[in-house]
């Protein structure tokens, strides 16, 4: 089961890898974006973790909201509404139960994409964070690797794509094929969810035998 201090340690190493992968993320926005999505979330989840270490939330569902809350008042542009309502939506659908399970955080995080969905009017195939967020929010009803697998896989398969939401939608045909920055920030977040799994696991499980939490 997971519990609150399993959601903080996700937050922190979601933090830790949106900073150093800050470049590339600003490098994939540069041709088709503001050039800002890498430093923009950079600063959003360095509040982030400001905040939890202000705070202490007690349930997984409070760490999620708080977080939302923080990346909505901090990050600019498109980034920190869709971010922030991704945690938020998925925070307040998980309650306020003190562990929730892997299939729990799957319904979860599939009512904060839905949110996401509404807020921005974006649907799979759209070159947007969806792309990345649905397959995975899918396969982590399987396990947390699949989830990491499926998010990278759908991140990869924007590039192809052209955009039919959001900046990168203007430039018409010269979005194609190009990464869609967003859908590889959301699919850094499943990773930092999987990896933050993949660390319970070896902490409580000597034999590891491909299962996971």
């Amino acid at each position: 089961m997971l519990d609150a201090a399993f959601f903080r340690r996700w937050m922190a190493e979601a933090a830790a890898v949106v900073t150093r992968e800050a470049d590339r993320l600003t490098e994939l926005d540069s041709p088709i974006g503001d050039a800002d999505h890498g430093n923009n979330l950079q600063r959003g989840f360095a509040a982030v973790v400001t905040a939890l270490d202000a705070q202490d939330p007690k349930t997984p569902g409070a760490v999620l909201v708080l977080c939302g809350g923080k990346l909505i008042s901090t990050v600019g542009g498109a980034s920190g509404p869709l971010y922030g309502t991704l945690l938020r939506r998925t925070g307040k659908a998980l309650g306020d139960a003190p562990e929730v399970s892997r299939e729990d955080l799957a319904g979860a995080l599939g009512t904060g994409v839905q949110a996401v969905s509404t807020l921005g009017g974006a649907a799979a195939g759209d070159k947007t964070m969806l792309d990345a967020l649905l397959p995975a929010v899918e396969a982590l009803a399987v396990s947390f690797e699949a989830a990491r697998a499926a998010a990278e896989q759908g991140s990869r398969d924007t590039i192809p794509l052209r955009a039919r939401k959001g900046r990168a939608s203007y430039l018409g045909e010269r979005s194609v094929g190009h990464e869609d920055p967003g859908a590889a920030s959301s699919a850094l977040l499943i990773a930092a969810l999987a990896d933050t799994a993949d660390t319970a696991t070896d902490t409580t499980a000597p034999a590891k035998d491909g299962s996971d939490v």
